[in-house]
């Protein structure tokens, strides 16, 4: 997942005390995060040689975190723009949103809430 971004050096402080891990430097413009088995690369067009700067994502980018409180005061401390408190949703997630410093949205989920759309409520027959 690639989130432009206008200073790699603020980006990769940003994110590194948001998800709690320092990540990799992997060219002058690109800081790389693996989430789990998914790469989170913080992306600074300029930086890495390319002319013009990229805006934000329009979509939230979601994690799912085992401790969704720790993350909250994580993304708090870190300077998360937008930052809403934790509710469980009418989908049944718990879950916050916000926005990084460069305003590309942001959301992070309960793992023992994570809904991925294949709940089937519907009964069964044998």
């Amino acid at each position: 997942m690639i989130l432009p971004v206008p200073d790699i050096e603020a980006a990769a402080s940003f994110y590194a005390r948001l998800l709690g891990v320092p990540g990799s430097r992997v060219s002058s413009g690109r800081h790389y995060f693996d989430c789990a088995g998914t790469i989170l690369a913080c992306y600074d067009a300029p930086a890495d040689g390319d002319p013009d700067q990229v805006g934000p994502n329009p979509q939230y980018v979601y994690f799912s975190v085992g401790d969704l409180d720790a993350a909250h005061e994580r993304a708090r401390e870190a300077g998360s723009r937008e930052l809403t408190d934790i509710e469980v949703r009418p989908w049944g997630e718990r879950s916050f949103y916000a926005r990084d410093p460069f305003e590309n949205p942001i959301c992070f989920v309960d793992s023992q809430t994570l809904f991925t759309g294949n709940r089937d409520t519907t009964p069964r027959t044998p």
